[in-house]
């Protein structure tokens, strides 16, 4: 058993240099735009931040399960594809535990993560924006 968790632990760190490294800075990338343009909608549409929402409302828990989904899905999808690619690539072998740990980090962690805070950001943008356009202009002084 310990001998598997150094295999994976290894193997999961071999990815940061190996081949396809790329898709370690771009999927993170693809589910943050994912989350910032769901944020923005939540934002819009009056909504509280996600995982906040999420924690403290277990009616709509499936419910925004589903609709976050449908959001982050492909990026997912897309991570468990590569991480595939690159197995069969560089060990010849698949492991499906590594291969949803990988795609899991890539692609849901940084949606949680940042969706939340988008919509606190946009909140506070639209705050701002209201203020300085009920806020009169300052005078000037006549020399």
């Amino acid at each position: 058993m310990d001998n598997m968790w150094e295999r994976v632990g290894s193997q999961l760190l071999a990815r940061v240099s190996g081949p396809m490294k790329f898709r370690l800075v771009l999927q993170p990338c693809m589910a943050a735009f994912f989350a910032i343009r769901a944020g923005l909608a939540d934002a819009k549409a009056g909504r509280p931040p996600w995982f906040w929402e999420l924690v403290s409302n277990p009616p709509q828990r499936m419910d925004m399960v589903k609709e976050a989904w449908k959001r982050i899905g492909k990026v997912f999808i897309l991570a468990v594809v590569l991480d595939v690619i690159y197995q069969l690539i560089v060990l010849h072998f698949v492991y499906p535990g590594e291969t949803l740990i990988v795609a899991f980090t890539l692609a849901i962690i940084p949606y949680v993560i940042l969706r939340g805070p988008a919509v606190r950001v946009a909140r506070m943008i639209e705050a701002r924006r209201k203020q300085e356009q009920q806020t009169p202009p300052p005078l000037r002084k006549v020399s």
